[in-house]
């Protein structure tokens, strides 16, 4: 099902390079191509009884056509019941160009998600950059999420709120989540809870003052801007450059995204931020924000190091969003003036939440913002974090 979406080949020695994207590939001036972030597959846990974390997972093919594919994640305890869960529609990071949803790593994390937050997770299984070059990983996500909101699969038509679907992701999967939000803005028969964007991967010519930081580009991070610059027409095959919005999303196209509620994380970096700023303030739709910065980790953090206190942080935020009332979203709160600020501290460790609650009857231009933050670790990211 999955092997030819994550095959890496090795070329030989002294192969002339034609394009380095290292850690992720390098394609030859032959046509093959080298991935570093090798994949350990994960077979899925069917049937039930072979179910590990207390969570059973199935794996299903969305199209045979294109070969879009899916695993399932959910609760061995809620298979016994009729209960409805939450939907996340998760679409892994890798740059577009590595990883697959049943490799350890993201099984690892979708497993932890559906265990955490009692839902039932679909892991997205897109294609790879650049035999498919983009627009294809985006398609795939839009036919697989079609596809977990018609709730035509047996788990999703049995446990599936269709009241509560969400979209999630990290890096490129952030990205593509996204992409897929906007694109449900034209279609009225998806209903959207929640949009869930891990450290993004957004882009653009315009470089933002993070981007510009000495700190940041002094020849000794992982990518410099210039590298990253070259990442976007390399994965759409030379047709696109970096302001297509499918990168460098604009305001107005943020603020039409079609969910009720909207997550972001980031690594204190001015994308992310001017993301969430922009669903806080002109969002039509979207009636609260949380920001969730993690000043002083390292890009997926979260993957790499799932049991680091801010990583359980992170993956504690995610649980509490996910699981939140809708309806109390709505209701009416004190609203204060946006320069008026009420600040505490907490104990999650270099890990800032921006709770941003909108009231309708003021449009979200007024709102209470409480922030929990670490006032002795805010220090500079030591690299570039696109992938």
């Amino acid at each position: 099902m999955h092997s030819s979406m994550s095959a890496t080949t090795t070329p030989e020695a002294g192969a002339d390079i034609a394009v380095d994207l290292y850690p992720f590939l390098r394609k030859y001036k032959d046509g093959r191509i080298e991935r570093f972030a090798g994949s350990t597959f994960v077979p899925a846990s069917e049937p039930p009884a072979r179910a590990t974390a207390g969570v059973a997972t199935r794996d299903v093919v969305i199209d045979p056509v294109t070969g879009v594919s899916a695993r399932l994640f959910l609760s061995a305890a809620a298979l016994a019941t009729s209960n409805t869960l939450p939907v996340i529609v998760y679409f892994h990071g890798g740059c577009f160009c590595t990883g697959s949803a049943f490799s350890k790593m993201f099984h690892r994390y979708a497993e932890s998600l559906a265990a955490r937050a009692g839902a039932l997770v679909v892991s997205v299984d897109y294609r790879l950059a650049p035999e498919h070059p983009i627009p294809a990983a985006y398609d795939d996500a839009w036919a697989a999420f079609r596809w977990a909101a018609s709730l035509s699969d047996p788990w999703l038509a049995r446990h599936g709120d269709p009241t509560r679907v969400f979209l999630a992701g990290e890096s490129a999967g952030a990205n593509i989540a996204h992409n897929v939000a906007s694109r449900a803005g034209s279609s009225p028969d998806i209903d959207i809870e929640g949009l869930i964007v891990l450290q993004p991967f957004f882009w653009g010519v315009e470089r933002l003052p993070f981007e510009t930081d000495r700190r940041h580009n002094d020849g000794r991070h992982m990518f410099s801007p210039e590298k990253v610059d070259t990442f976007w027409p390399f994965l759409t095959a030379g047709l696109a450059g970096n302001d297509d919005p499918r990168l460098n999303p604009p305001a107005e196209q943020v603020a039409s995204l079609p969910c009720r509620r909207a997550f972001v994380s980031d690594l204190a970096r001015d994308r992310g931020r001017r993301y969430a700023s922009w669903l806080d303030f002109h969002g039509r739709w979207c009636r609260e924000v949380t920001l969730v910065e993690s000043d002083g980790e390292d890009h997926a953090f979260h993957l790499y190091r799932p049991r680091r206190a801010a990583a359980v942080a992170l993956m504690d935020s995610v649980v509490q969003f996910v699981n939140e009332e809708p309806n109390s979203v709505a209701e009416t709160t004190t609203l204060l003036h946006d320069a008026t600020r009420r600040m505490c501290l907490a104990a999650h460790r270099s890990v800032v939440v921006d709770r941003i609650r909108k009231s309708a009857s003021l449009q979200g231009r007024w709102c209470g913002m409480h922030w929990w933050f670490d006032l002795g670790r805010h220090r500079h990211q030591d690299h570039l974090d696109w992938g």
